[in-house]
């Protein structure tokens, strides 16, 4: 497997011969190394001021792979030709000072903004040239993806799902590295190692900084964890407390747009309203009405319906779970749980989890709450979560709020278009809600009825709408 890096001279300030200091390898020698399933060589083919190209070619030898049982196959595969996990390894092997961001002779050049040229000669991508657009082109790269003919002898073979993958930008060697490090084994559906916690550490560390604003951050993680949901849950846990943490420090008025700040800036929209009071005020009372014993608050953040539910002895239990560690230690803290009565605390329970993936200890509860949840799920998640919601937990009563996208016009602080928060993935109209909240009754057996939470509007109605889903006949 071939990977060509390519670095062109823009203007008179640049050297494309930097690319060399950059890599820690010289264009006038051969670098070679051993590993333990082929030859890792590194050569230039030119260098010049103008331009510098280095190659890394990785030859596997494919005995050693099924000697070392680190391939299941026999001898005949495509992983001794096709980019995969082996790649990264070398990548992380021959290049590893550039892969950490250093340079000894010439540390102003890690940070400078080339002109940079990858050619992958050959990738295996699911989903086609579209996943590597949808992978790549987020991070600034133009992407030149073009399939590779099979033998046309043999027509029942279908369309190849091999591709010559060509990455051009203008960005930091370290950056390009990193991007294929963590991404090619994205497009690896057999890593020949094991994937542990170690590999969420990994991820995290080489994601650091584009991971948590990418826009197909879960086919990442999804793919490059193998699919094992306890790893995929830890890196979004991780990932929503490193962005609240990283709020947290951020100055006011700083550029900081992750989802606690964006929270904030959504309450002080709605302040004048207390709308977010209101919202947790109703849900409080509507559980109450319902008589329900067990709760669910599922994406409960820090903590503010439990602490209203807790002051009604009629509450049995409430379960609140969310994906965010950071936010339940907040919880943990406000709800004061160290130092609560035995009867009391036992009727309290936290637990980290994701609402897109069936879990048991969601079941059997009388009732449910999503307060301003569905709206920060994208589309393909919320299908994962309707499933695990009302077929899998599938509670006696849910109670779901979302904004309501026709009172945004009331907002004076609101520009035109925008949503309230910077995290959301849409926001419903009156309508849109409706239809959506029907067709979930109808398909998983509950009927549901709807309510306006907060001053209401003639013309555009209140600002957030609460669905109240009842198993068979409404109550």
């Amino acid at each position: 497997m071939l990977l060509t890096i390519s670095q062109t001279q823009t203007n008179d300030s640049e050297n494309a011969l930097d690319l060399g200091y950059l890599l820690h390898k010289n264009p006038a020698n051969l670098n070679t190394v051993d590993l333990p399933f082929g030859v890792a060589n590194v050569f230039y083919s030119e260098a010049s001021e103008e331009r510098c190209s280095a190659h890394l070619l990785l030859e596997i030898n494919p005995v050693e792979l099924v000697r070392g049982a680190q391939q299941l196959e026999q001898y005949v595969n495509d992983r001794p030709y096709v980019a995969s996990s082996y790649l990264t390894v070398a990548l992380g092997r021959i290049f590893g000072t550039a892969l950490a961001g250093k340079c000894k002779k010439r540390p102003e050049l890690v940070h400078a903004k080339l002109n940079l040229t990858a050619i992958v000669e050959v990738v295996r991508a699911r989903g086609g040239a579209e996943v590597l657009t949808k992978l790549f082109e987020p991070l600034g790269y133009q992407v030149e993806a073009t399939r590779l003919a099979l033998d046309d002898r043999f027509p029942e073979w279908g369309e190849s799902p091999y591709f010559r993958l060509c990455l051009s930008c203008t960005g930091t060697v370290h950056d390009l590295l990193t991007h294929l490090y963590v991404l090619l084994p994205v497009l690896d559906e057999s890593k020949h190692y094991f994937v542990g916690e170690a590999e969420v550490d990994k991820l995290l560390r080489h994601g650091e900084g584009w991971l948590g604003r990418h826009p197909e951050q879960q086919l990442i993680i999804s793919r490059y964890l193998k699919r094992r949901h306890s790893l995929m849950d830890q890196a979004v846990a991780r990932l929503v407390e490193e962005a609240r943490l990283l709020d947290e420090s951020a100055e006011p008025g700083g550029d900081a747009t992750a989802p606690e700040v964006a929270a904030l800036a959504e309450q002080d929209l709605e302040r004048p309203m207390t709308l977010h009071t209101h919202r947790l005020n109703q849900v409080a009372a509507l559980l109450t009405t319902l008589q329900a014993k067990s709760v669910l608050d599922l994406g409960c953040g820090e903590g503010k319906l439990i602490r209203r539910l807790l002051a009604d002895r009629r509450f049995e239990k409430v379960q609140g779970m969310d994906v965010s560690h950071r936010s339940l230690e907040i919880a943990a803290q406000r709800l004061h749980l160290e130092t609560l009565a035995p009867r009391q605390r036992e009727r309290i329970e936290l637990i980290q989890g994701s609402l897109l993936y069936r879990d048991k200890r969601l079941e059997g509860f009388d009732a449910a709450a999503l307060v301003e949840v569905i709206e920060h799920l994208d589309p393909a998640r919320l299908i994962a979560l309707e499933r695990v919601l009302f077929e899998f937990a599938r509670p006696r009563y849910i109670l779901i709020t979302t904004p309501n996208r026709e009172y945004n016009v009331l907002f004076p602080t609101l520009p035109e278009g925008k949503f309230r928060h910077t995290d959301h993935r849409f926001e419903w109209t009156r309508a849109e809600f409706q239809d959506w909240a029907t067709r979930m009754a109808n398909r998983f057996g509950y009927s549901v009825r709807f309510e306006p939470v907060g001053p209401e509007d003639p013309q555009h109605g209140a600002p957030s709408q609460l669905a109240v889903f009842t198993q068979g006949v409404a109550k």
